[in-house]
C-alpha cells in the first residue's frame, strides 16, 4: 500500500491539470497575489520545471555523495546568512529541474539523503530546536520535517502525530529509513486525533510544529477526478476550522515560554494569514514572533509573498526559485 501512494505521488508529474481546479485557484489567487499569479501559475502547471532539493541524512553520511552533488552545481541552502542554521543540518539544492533518483526503503538500511521542496525546511529551522528539548510534531506524515528535525539536534523526546492510517504507515517507515534505533528510541510515533493531543498532553513540550493539512495546491492541481476535485474544492472551506482547533490544541500541549510554528503548501489567505490572525485575536498569551530576517537572508534562493504579517511568510514558486508554495507563521506562548 505504502508503494502505491507513494509511486501515486510520482505519477502525479505525468497527469493532465485539472481544469476545475485551475478555475478556482485562478479566481482567487489572481486576487490575492495579485501579478505575481501569472508566473506562480506557469510554475505550478509545469512539473518539469519543479526543482527537487536533497537533505543529506547526518545518520549515514557519504562524502562521495556531497562530492557528486557539488559537481553538479548543487548549492547548500544559505547556511551562513540564517539567523539559525546547524552545521549538522546539511541540504543541497539546484538551480535546474535536476531530480536525484529516489533510494528504496531497505529494512537495516539508513538511506543517504531524502529529496524534498526545500521551502518545507523554513519550518523546521524557524522552530530553532536545541538538544535536549521536547518537541511535538502534531501531524507528521509522510515524515520529512521530523527527518529535517533530527538532522538539527537531538531532542529529549520527539513525539510524531499522525492521525491517517495510510500515512501514520507512511511515517513509520520514513523514520525507520533514516533514524538509527538508539535515536528511535526517544521517539514516540502515534495515530492520534491532533484535536485531542492538547487535552492529553497539556503544558509538555518545549516546541511544537503544526503542519497542518491544508488545500495541498500543487497536488490538487493534478486531480484525476474532476467530481472527486470540485468536491474537494467545495469543502475546501472547512479547512480553516480544522487547522484553528489543530493550533488550539498544539497551544495547549505547548508550554509557557515555548515556540509554536504553524505551516501549509497553500497560497490559500483563508488558510494562512486568516488562521493565524484568528489565533492571535483569541489569545492573549500567545505573540507572533518577527520573522522578516528570515526572508532577507533567504531571498537567493526563495521568491517570498507580501503576508501584512512579521510573524508569516510566504514562499511562492517562481522561474529559477520552483520551491513552495509554504506558509510559515512562528507564535510564542507567553
Amino acid at each position: 500500500m505504502l508503494t502505491r501512494l507513494k509511486a501515486k505521488s510520482e505519477r502525479n508529474l505525468a497527469k493532465q491539470i485539472c481544469k476545475v481546479v485551475l478555475d478556482h485557484f485562478e479566481k482567487q489567487y489572481s486576487k490575492e497575489l495579485g501579478d505575481a499569479w501569472n508566473t506562480v501559475r506557469d510554475v505550478l502547471i509545469s512539473p518539469a520545471c519543479w526543482q527537487y532539493a536533497v537533505l543529506l541524512n547526518r545518520f549515514n553520511y557519504s562524502f562521495e555523495l556531497e562530492k557528486n552533488l557539488h559537481l553538479k552545481g548543487y548549492h547548500t541552502l544559505s547556511q551562513g546568512s540564517l539567523p539559525y542554521h546547524p552545521k549538522s543540518m546539511q541540504c543541497y539544492l539546484s538551480r535546474t529541474p535536476d531530480r536525484m533518483p529516489s533510494e528504496r526503503h531497505q529494512i537495516g538500511n539508513l538511506k543517504k539523503y531524502y529529496l524534498l521542496n526545500a521551502a518545507s525546511l523554513l519550518p523546521v529551522l524557524a522552530l530553532e530546536l536545541r538538544d535536549g528539548e521536547k518537541v511535538l510534531d502534531l501531524c507528521a506524515a509522510p515524515g520529512g520535517k521530523s527527518v529535517a528535525l533530527l538532522q538539527c539536534a537531538d531532542p529529549g523526546y520527539l513525539h510524531c502525530n499522525e492521525y491517517d492510517g495510510l500515512r501514520f504507515r507512511w511515517l513509520k517507515q520514513t523514520l525507520e529509513s533514516f533514524i538509527p534505533q538508539p535515536l528511535i528510541d526517544v521517539i514516540k510515533v502515534s495515530e492520534l486525533d491532533g484535536r485531542d493531543l492538547g487535552d492529553a498532553q497539556p503544558g509538555t513540550f518545549d516546541k511544537v510544529l503544526v503542519d497542518a493539512p491544508c488545500s495541498n495546491d500543487r497536488s490538487w492541481l493534478f486531480s484525476s477526478d474532476s467530481q472527486k476535485a470540485a468536491c474537494r474544492i467545495s469543502q475546501r472551506r472547512n479547512l480553516p476550522v480544522l487547522q484553528i482547533e489543530l493550533l488550539r490544541s498544539a497551544i495547549k500541549a505547548l508550554r509557557p515560554g515555548g515556540l509554536l510554528v504553524y505551516s501549509t503548501c497553500t497560497l490559500s489567505k483563508a488558510e494562512n494569514q486568516d488562521v493565524i490572525s484568528e489565533i492571535l485575536n483569541s489569545y492573549s498569551n500567545i505573540i507572533p514572533v518577527d520573522i522578516k530576517e528570515m526572508a532577507r537572508t533567504c531571498s537567493r534562493d526563495f521568491t517570498f509573498a507580501p503576508t501584512g504579517q512579521e510573524c508569516g511568510l510566504l514562499v511562492i514558486p517562481d522561474k529559477g526559485k520552483a520551491w513552495g508554495p509554504m506558509y510559515i507563521a512562528k507564535l510564542k506562548k507567553s
